[in-house]
């Protein structure tokens, strides 16, 4: 009995730790495809009732798996369960992760167009078919407050509802996602609209789908990548 429960606190913690190098990996091509530098961003998942996120002034040059603090979701202060302190932005982190049932993974980063245009306060409408994947009509920006706040988090709670992704006034953007993988995609996809939308501004703009034209957008997207199971002969 010993030795099955030894096995399985050790399998236990070998899922523990490829999930928090999910996590390494994910800091890391955030840096690589110029999302994020040094400390600036920060990566979260759910962990049942808990919350697994990147730790505090950690770079993702040097940040190691057993960096990563562990915290409950319900936690009022911050306390975690790993040496580390975690990202002083954990409390919109948390909130967004408790609110709806599908999101899973939250990503903030400082990427630069959407940073550009989260300081100029300019939403993404809806000038191009992938505004569809944000679960709305637009990208919008929350009011700003002082990162690691309180008021930030409830200012990005009350943004995000019934939203994929926001614009966070001075500071980037958020997205959250049923997964890790998908988060990431979600993140960039973000910042590719940004791009293409603050260049859209230089000549004038972009001409804005209808609500008509967003809705039979977002049924093409319900079979988007769905392969049929049945293979031809």
């Amino acid at each position: 009995c010993a030795a099955i429960l030894l096995a399985n606190r050790h399998a236990i913690r070998v899922d523990l730790m490829d999930r928090h190098s999910d996590i390494i990996a994910a800091c890391k091509k955030l840096a690589a495809d110029g999302m994020d530098r040094g400390a600036s961003g920060n990566v979260s998942v759910r962990d049942g009732d808990k919350m697994m996120i990147t730790p505090s002034a950690v770079g993702c040059d040097v940040i190691q798996p057993e960096l990563i603090a562990s915290m409950a979701l319900a936690s009022k202060d911050g306390d975690c369960t790993e040496p580390n302190k975690p990202s002083s932005e954990w409390q919109f982190h948390s909130n967004i992760l408790r609110a709806p049932p599908d999101i899973n993974a939250v990503v903030h980063t400082h990427a630069p167009y959407s940073t550009i245009l989260s300081v100029a306060h300019k939403p993404i409408p809806a000038f191009h078919h992938i505004i569809v994947p944000f679960s709305g009509s637009d990208v919008r920006v929350c009011e700003y407050a002082r990162c690691g706040t309180v008021a930030l988090s409830e200012k990005v709670l009350a943004a995000m509802d019934r939203r994929k992704a926001r614009l966070m006034a001075k500071q980037g953007m958020v997205v959250g996602e049923g997964d890790l993988t998908r988060a990431i995609w979600l993140a960039g996809e973000l910042e590719a609209l940004a791009h293409q939308y603050y260049h859209a501004l230089n000549i004038g703009g972009g001409v804005v789908l209808s609500d008509a034209e967003i809705v039979e957008t977002a049924k093409g997207f319900e079979s988007y990548g769905v392969q049929s199971k049945e293979r031809e002969n």
